[in-house]
């Protein structure tokens, strides 16, 4: 991820949990779910005002939905934001992006803590 693209979008969506340095992740996860926004940024998937105001909605939803807005699930609101926009984008399907969680939680269901998750053709029966 570049410092330049990382800068604009903290610039762009206030919201971002950051220090002086820049943003800032809880997990790793969060730094990926990051990382893929900016990318589809920079591919011109959506401009940063509408990934803001799309965000904007989701977490309105969430709170209006119960959650605490305690900053803790920030990334979980950007993790469904990108989901939303991919799909309605027509970058891939609700349906396929369902099917590879759906593998992802297979697929760590069998490994080992601290192994490495891994793909499986049967992940996605």
């Amino acid at each position: 991820m570049s410092g330049t693209a990382a800068a604009a979008a903290t610039a762009a969506i206030p919201s971002i949990p950051r220090d002086d340095d820049g943003p800032v992740f809880r997990a790793p996860w969060e730094a990926h779910a990051f990382a893929m926004a900016l990318t589809l940024h920079e591919r011109g998937v959506f401009t940063w005002p509408e990934w803001a105001a799309a965000l904007a909605v989701e977490i309105k939803r969430a709170q209006a939905a119960g959650d605490p807005d305690t900053g803790e699930t920030y990334y979980l609101h950007w993790l469904a934001t990108l989901e939303r926009l991919v799909a309605s984008k027509g970058v891939t399907s609700t349906e396929t992006l369902h099917r590879y969680r759906d593998a992802w939680d297979r697929a760590a269901d069998r490994t080992p803590h601290g192994k490495p998750i891994e793909l499986m053709a049967e992940d996605f029966r």
